[in-house]
């Protein structure tokens, strides 16, 4: 899934992930949409943001 890229923040999605793309000062996601993997996690331990690109 691609994601476009906002100018301003992802309203309630808090990311601490500054090597993506998506990254924005203060802890926020400026990614238009997310998705969580895979479908078959128990807990958030198993999950994975596969929106994340890594910053260029």
């Amino acid at each position: 899934m691609k994601a476009n890229k906002m100018d301003h923040p992802n309203q309630g999605i808090s990311c601490e992930v500054s090597t993506c793309q998506y990254y924005m000062n203060g802890d926020f996601c400026s990614a238009d949409k997310i998705q969580v993997t895979p479908r078959t996690a128990r807990n958030s331990g198993e999950t994975d943001c596969s929106t994340f690109i890594p910053q260029t």
